[in-house]
């Protein structure tokens, strides 16, 4: 062998090593995930930074711990320069809320503590609170109940309207005549309007229902998507998922879709049943999930989002808010305010635990602001529901909800009971308010629905006005 043809095998022998090397440490590569790659070694690179200034959260990770409100002049740099020096994160900042965030905690402490922490800035914070929970309570579902019988006005083709005594109530299943809506009457002078919006802070919504399709809210070609500096832009087409970074606001519970149903079932389709309004516009803001459960700070970024639709253009009139706690958030009274600022009606939910919210304060009910209306259960005699809480003081208004029969998934119905059903009867009747007079003000469209009750003796001092809700009253119908 001569010595070129020696230096030429050993060439191409260590060139066929260091290939082998090569691959084979690609293979290592592909065989990790990728966010588990990472560069060693290289001296001259900046020291890591150790957390974003802004990040979104998965479902796998939890909520986070405290909401702040900094005060007039703190610009979001300094906040977060505040969060970085504490080793925490600004997850979100609420545009519709000046100064408000939500701040995550990367060393495990307690979210009370947290809290406290920032509370004790009292030089550049307003106030700081916990990240509460939220979860729905309703009382079990009764069983359904049918009871087919004549009536004086022209009914819709529904075939399941026969069993929505809220809406017209001939005392079937030993109910008492007329201790409903009137919402036969109503429907002479307006079945609502397409024009308007009614958003369901909620469960989500099965859009895909049969009975709620025609009725939900698309985002128009002329309204930009929703764009947040902390989400990021993506397309609202079905509405809002604040539990999912603004993904899909599909019901995975079911108590979104039939509070939905309640205010804007398509009327007279042939199919199910009818809603307050044959013709609305639903849009889904989902914050609570499957087990019902849900937090203050995803509540908020919901509502911030609902704001930001109507500043774009959408006729959002109406919130239903068919949840509360006794837990008292000023982030969430701030951000329901905000809603009220922009012409936004705040409906909610006011309890059931039979107590006197006057005494046991439930929120958002109880926050006394100029577009916040309490709600409370009533059953099918014009009695106090035995589960709905009330407040001469707090609660506004009663409204049916026990036993009510509305949509829910696949195509399904069901009848469900609480202050949950009560609260959509108002959203409703407000949305045919708004579709007979377009221009109202949020204030006297809360005035309007108070003082068109039918007062009842059951609920003196009960409820503020006296009453049940009366649609065609409201319409300014004699009943």
């Amino acid at each position: 062998m001569n010595r070129n043809s020696f230096w030429v095998r050993v060439t191409v022998a260590v060139i066929l090593v260091a290939t082998a090397a090569v691959l084979g440490q690609i293979r290592r590569w592909q065989s990790r995930p990728f966010f588990n790659v990472q560069v060693e070694n290289v001296h001259d690179m900046p020291a890591p930074v150790k957390r974003p200034q802004f990040r979104t959260r998965t479902h796998d990770e939890s909520e986070p711990e405290v909401l702040v409100r900094f005060r007039a002049g703190v610009k979001l740099a300094d906040i977060r320069k505040i969060a970085s020096k504490n080793n925490d994160v600004v997850e979100d900042n609420y545009e519709s809320v000046k100064g408000l965030v939500a701040i995550e905690d990367l060393d495990g402490a307690d979210a009370d503590a947290v809290a406290k922490q920032y509370a004790a800035m009292t030089d550049v914070v307003e106030y700081a609170e916990t990240n509460g929970i939220v979860k729905l309570d309703d009382p079990a579902q009764m069983p359904s109940r049918k009871d087919l019988f004549d009536r004086s006005f022209d009914l819709p083709n529904d075939p399941q309207f026969a069993d929505q005594w809220a809406l017209n109530n001939q005392g079937q299943d030993g109910g008492k005549a007329h201790a409903d809506i009137s919402a036969l009457k109503a429907w002479q002078k307006t079945h609502g309007s397409s024009d308007v919006v009614v958003a369901v802070l909620d469960t989500g919504v099965d859009y895909t229902h049969t009975d709620l399709a025609a009725n939900m809210w698309t985002r128009p070609d002329n309204i930009p998507q929703y764009s947040d500096d902390q989400l990021g832009t993506f397309d609202d087409r079905q509405g809002f998922d604040a539990d999912a970074d603004a993904a899909d606001p599909m019901d995975d519970n079911g108590h979104g879709t039939h509070c939905s149903g309640i205010i804007g079932a398509e009327g007279n389709n042939n199919e199910g049943i009818a809603g307050v309004n044959w013709n609305v516009q639903i849009m889904p803001l989902k914050f609570l999930g499957r087990g019902g459960f849900g937090t203050t700070k995803d509540a908020i970024e919901a509502i911030n989002y609902a704001i930001d639709r109507k500043q774009k253009g959408v006729n959002l009139r109406v919130i239903n808010a068919s949840w509360g706690s006794t837990s008292n958030s000023k982030a969430l009274e701030d951000a329901i305010r905000a809603a009220g600022e922009n012409g936004i009606l705040f409906v909610a939910a006011a309890g059931n635990a039979t107590t006197d919210n006057d005494k046991r304060p439930h929120y958002p009910s109880n926050f006394d602001l100029p577009n916040v209306i309490s709600v409370a259960s009533l059953d099918r005699n014009d009695q106090l529901s035995s589960f709905s809480n009330y407040g001469l003081k707090t609660v506004h208004v009663a409204a049916p909800g026990r036993d009510i029969l509305s949509t829910w998934l696949n195509d399904q119905y069901r009848e469900a009971s609480g202050t949950s059903m009560a609260a959509p009867q108002v959203s409703g009747v407000a949305a045919l308010i708004v579709a007979n007079e377009p221009s109202i003000s949020v204030e006297k469209l809360k005035e309007r629905i108070i003082k068109s009750v039918d007062k009842i003796d059951g609920l003196s001092g009960k409820v503020a006005s006296g009453g049940r809700i009366n649609a065609a009253k409201a319409l300014g119908l004699d009943k």
